[in-house]
């Protein structure tokens, strides 16, 4: 029997955040059919370029806790992350030097655990882009699409 999410969850240690307040005039989730789109979100302890302020491992890290922003959110819309049934999407800005290359290594901070939490199911389709620069020169912000049942 597969474990649920949520177990996988406890497993690896992680408590899920609440949803923080909007940073605009938007809404954090946003269903139609069967499908979560989520908004961009971000999380974590640095700030600054990846290249030249952020180091590549600090960014995969970055990448990592905005992934479970990400599934806080997805708890808060649907009650449980157990409901997820495939993450479709992932598009991943990385605020970084223009010389920067590396941008899938970071956003696999955030692939690698929606693996770790969904098994097969948490593998996506992903976007990793270079960006001039983030909201409050944050390294690294995250949306995702979702399907649930």
């Amino acid at each position: 029997m597969k474990t649920p999410p949520s177990q996988r969850l406890v497993e690896l240690g992680i408590t899920l955040p609440p949803p923080p307040e909007p940073a605009g005039n938007y809404i954090h989730a946003v269903k139609t059919g069967n499908l979560l789109f989520l908004a961009g979100k971000a999380d974590g302890p640095y700030i600054g370029k990846v290249g030249r302020d952020v180091t590549i491992d600090e960014a995969y890290a970055y990448a990592r806790q905005t992934g479970i922003q990400l599934l806080g959110v997805i708890a808060h819309e649907l009650g449980t992350i157990d409901r997820v049934t495939q993450i479709v999407k992932v598009f991943g800005l990385v605020n970084a030097t223009d010389d920067f290359i590396e941008h899938p290594k970071v956003m696999n901070g955030c692939s690698d655990l929606l693996e770790d939490v969904f098994g097969e199911n948490g593998r996506h389709a992903r976007t990793s882009v270079g960006a001039g620069s983030l909201p409050g020169n944050i390294p690294v912000e995250i949306d995702m699409v979702v399907e649930f049942a």
